[in-house]
């Protein structure tokens, strides 16, 4: 088995960062221009996104170079990016990439719900390797992750549809981030208690 080797911190939130960061600055020197490649037209949105997916790639490539492995999540949002930000591009359409979000947060909030139902948390195989919890944290958090996928759902439908594009760009690439750290920051609490440890032997409420 492959053994992780740690990196700078700095290192790894470039990485991690870059992209979307390249992204908006590129999309906001391309944003009103159109560009015609092999007989198509596109905005300047889609050719950012366009140039965003080999970014998020080689970044993510040059983070398994480095640290020897790479987590569950970082893999599966390069292959989200991948997918839907090629079926935007085949499309040419970028109402498409806004309804991106929602379709990926319903999906989200559809499967952790389902596992809940089931008495199951996904979130746990996806998550374990970087938090882990005992298994009723583990619930807890799942269901709260659930809801907040659906309130980011229904807030980028209200902004995409309602709001200008450099609105919906702001929101996803700082307000999205933004929010994402406050709520993990705000279940800080929670994994506390359910902290995986030798010594807990019992589990209260958060």
């Amino acid at each position: 088995m492959t053994k992780q080797k740690k990196i700078n911190t700095w290192v790894k939130l470039s990485l991690e960062l870059g992209p979307i960061i390249l992204f908006f600055a590129g999309y906001s020197k391309i944003k009103d221009q159109q560009f015609e490649i092999f007989g198509n037209t596109y905005a300047g949105f889609i050719v950012a996104t366009a140039l965003f997916i080999p970014l998020i790639l080689i970044s993510t490539g040059v983070l398994w170079k480095l640290t020897g492995k790479l987590s569950r999540m970082q893999l599966m949002t390069a292959i989200l990016v991948v997918v839907f930000g090629g079926l935007g591009i085949w499309f040419n359409d970028d109402s498409f990439f806004k309804m991106k979000p929602t379709i990926l947060y319903v999906m989200f909030a559809g499967t952790l719900a389902y596992g809940l139902l089931r008495g199951e948390s996904y979130l746990q195989y996806v998550m374990d390797d970087a938090v882990p919890l005992q298994q009723e944290g583990w619930m807890i958090f799942t269901k709260r992750l659930a809801i907040f996928f659906a309130l980011l759902a229904i807030t980028n439908e209200l902004i995409w549809r309602n709001m200008s594009t450099d609105a919906w760009v702001n929101f996803k690439t700082f307000g999205l981030t933004s929010v994402m750290f406050v709520f993990f920051m705000s279940q800080m609490k929670l994994f506390n208690k359910y902290a995986v440890d030798e010594k807990t032997s019992g589990k209260t409420d958060a």
